[in-house]
């Protein structure tokens, strides 16, 4: 399998070969729109994370997948084609573009690759920007949701190895600064983003990522989920478990869906 990642260099001299998405956002904050029409790759359309890549809040947590039209309508209005290889990228080390690569994977897109370093190493190596914004022709991607490995909350107790990726203050319940209830799913394990990401925001390479998650009793023939807070940063997870090669699950409705049923357990400490 093609790596899910894309360099610097190499998308440096694919750029005109490429459907670009620039997906910034931060949690809590308003989308990267502000941003990314001061600078961006060129060719480069913006993807809205809260209108396009995910439901309003709701029983599946804050941000439930989308549903399939609302994501179709969305790529099609970004000029995602089938026929097309996408490239996404955002500015916080692949976080939330993440989440549109799993959708895109998720619904059955051949060919999506993540900017590797995102836009910090875009910069770093003189890569071109601009502030035009195109238009594209409607894309004729309709691909349906499926592909990728997806577990319900019902599903959670069934799973060899549960992977939380928020920080360990969150998992450990010490401090809850965005839902109602602070802790984590009981039995899961804490491999936070942060560790498979080296000083410059790179994902390590698959040694150092099978090392990681070895250390957190991750291995290749264990069923594996990841979750977080709403299912954003976890997509990145399951990323990363893929470049080390190890299949991994997304959980969408996350911590924040798991404690929407009052019954079902919290773990602290």
């Amino acid at each position: 399998m093609a790596s899910p990642l894309i360099s610097t260099e190499e998308l440096h001299e694919r750029l005109g070969e490429v459907t670009l998405l620039d997906v910034r956002w931060r949690l809590g904050g308003p989308a990267g729109l502000d941003e990314y029409a001061a600078r961006h790759l060129p060719g480069a359309v913006f993807v809205d994370l809260e209108a396009d890549l995910a439901d309003p809040p709701g029983a599946g947590g804050r941000h439930p997948l989308p549903s399939p039209g609302r994501f179709e309508e969305a790529m099609a209005r970004a000029g995602v084609s089938a026929s097309r290889p996408v490239v996404v990228y955002d500015d916080s080390a692949g976080q939330a573009a993440a989440r549109c690569w799993w959708l895109l994977r998720h619904h059955g897109h051949p060919d999506v690759r993540l900017l590797d370093g995102g836009l910090a190493a875009w910069r770093a190596a003189g890569g071109p920007e601009t502030t035009e914004v195109p238009r594209p022709s409607l894309g004729d991607f309709a691909g349906g949701p499926g592909v990728m490995p997806v577990v319900t909350a019902a599903d959670v107790p069934e799973v060899d190895v549960l992977v939380d990726v928020r920080v360990a203050e969150r998992y450990r319940g010490e401090t809850e600064p965005i839902d109602p209830v602070a802790g984590r799913i009981p039995g899961a394990v804490n491999v936070p983003v942060a560790r498979t990401l080296d000083n410059h925001g790179h994902f390590r390479d698959q040694h150092e990522l099978r090392d990681v998650f070895e250390r957190a009793g991750i291995a290749g023939d264990q069923s594996v989920a990841t979750y977080c807070g709403s299912g954003v940063n976890a997509c990145h997870t399951v990323l990363a478990l893929e470049v080390a090669g190890i299949e991994a699950a997304l959980y969408p409705g996350s911590f924040s869906g798991w404690i929407t049923d009052s019954e079902r357990p919290v773990e602290t400490g």
